[in-house]
């Protein structure tokens, strides 16, 4: 039974000297993912402003139809969009400072 014990525990110390030696190096890790975000950010960031471009049309859109109706609050509909969107602008940006 101590002979079993003892030969598990070898084994359990080797295997994990093993998988230390095979983490040793981190940093390239870290540096390979780090470029790989900065690569997928300015594409996200067009994404981001077109959703911004396509939000605000629809928002236009729909202030135009509340306008047209004599809905009396189609300044905050037209005000809660335009926030949308200027949310949209300023997050990708303060995003991009971020990653830059």
């Amino acid at each position: 039974m101590n002979k079993k014990k003892i030969a598990f525990i070898i084994i359990g110390v080797l295997l994990t000297g093993y998988s230390l030696y095979a983490q040793s190096d981190g940093t390239v890790g870290i540096t390979q993912a780090s470029s790989m975000v900065k690569s997928y950010f300015a594409p996200l960031k067009t994404l981001t402003y077109s959703v911004g471009a396509v939000i605000g049309l629809i928002g236009g859109i729909k202030v135009y139809q509340k306008f047209s109706s004599g809905d009396p609050e189609t300044a905050k509909t037209a005000a809660a969009w335009m926030g949308a969107c200027i949310f949209l602008i300023v997050a990708a940006t303060i995003l991009s400072s971020f990653f830059f």
